[in-house]
């Protein structure tokens, strides 16, 4: 419903300005301009929950968006599944048994790819609803914090499962391909895949962590940046030293100190990968329970943090 007054011009200073309202109540007209209550279906928490899911993954990868947003997660996950279709091309010519690179090693491999995908794209994920207030629009019905957090954690999870667990499968076609033992491949594949499953798990969420800390964009693209690579260069400079130093026992030990190192660690222990640690000096089965349980506690603790920070944003 909605209200119009016209107003009278007043003609003096006292009684024509009284006399002016009455005549400007006396014309008040209401019009009916159709407003009418929602009759249909509510789709409730789980429709939105995973409305917003499709919605962040899709812009992962710049779907929906400008053509200019699809440029940068293209390139990237163009340049990470290239050099798997150059091995699987090597491997049909030249008639090779095994593939020259193990499934566990590919994300390790390309490690650099994957860091700056997640730099560019957590924070797009984050820091713009953050920036622009728009974040307490989503609560406002019928969502929660918890579905906004699962929803952007599971959607950025799930497009570096897709970036790293693509080539995995050009690998894995391309050894069928070149008729290579079935069952090893497909043993292979599988540990592949669910080292990956765990990478893009640790690294999604301690990628929107660090995005969801600052509405700059700018500010969490260098945050994850330097997380992932000062980390990983400090812990293999710091392994390295102690390997030539004989300090053998603590070159697994310092694994647990960056994200790359602790996925290496784990699928070292149980996935039955080559360690890229000095000497491939990986860790046991026993250390490996202690790496599995700092990437869940890091995993589980991303999840609180997120939780917490949008508490702290009025969600």
């Amino acid at each position: 419903m909605s209200t119009e007054t016209e107003n009278g011009t007043a003609a003096g200073s006292g009684s024509a300005a009284g006399s002016a309202a009455g005549a400007g109540a006396g014309t008040t007209r209401i019009h009916n301009i159709g407003y009418r209550n929602y009759d249909g279906p509510r789709l409730g928490r789980a429709y939105a929950r995973r409305s917003l899911y499709s919605q962040s993954l899709r812009g992962a990868y710049g779907l929906g968006r400008s053509a200019k947003s699809k440029v940068l997660p293209m390139i990237l996950f163009a340049v990470m599944c290239l050099p798997a279709a150059i091995i699987v091309a090597v491997a049909i010519a030249t008639n090779l048994k095994t593939l020259p690179l193990d499934y566990t090693r590919y994300a390790i491999f390309t490690q650099a790819v994957i860091g700056l995908y997640l730099a560019s794209q957590a924070p797009q994920s984050v820091s713009r609803d953050l920036r622009f207030k728009t974040v307490p629009l989503y609560f406002s019905r019928p969502i929660e914090r918890v579905d906004y957090v699962l929803a952007k954690y599971g959607a950025m999870a799930s497009a570096l499962f897709v970036l790293t667990g693509a080539p995995l499968v050009i690998l894995y076609a391309g050894s069928l391909l070149a008729k290579m033992d079935f069952a090893d491949q497909s043993k292979g594949f599988g540990q592949g895949l669910v080292s990956v499953a765990l990478l893009s798990l640790l690294f999604g969420g301690l990628g929107l962590v660090l995005a969801a800390l600052t509405p700059r964009r700018g500010f969490g693209v260098a945050a994850v940046i330097a997380t992932l690579t000062i980390s990983y260069g400090a812990v293999s400079t710091l392994q390295a030293i102690a390997w030539n130093s004989d300090a053998t026992g603590a070159v697994k030990w310092l694994g647990l100190f960056s994200p790359v190192t602790l996925i290496d660690g784990v699928q070292t222990a149980f996935l039955g990968a080559t360690s890229a640690f000095p000497g491939e000096a990986g860790p046991s089965a026993g250390v490996g329970v202690v790496y599995l349980l700092v990437v869940l506690a890091l995993v589980l603790g991303s999840y609180a943090v997120l939780m917490r920070r949008y508490r702290k944003v009025g969600l």
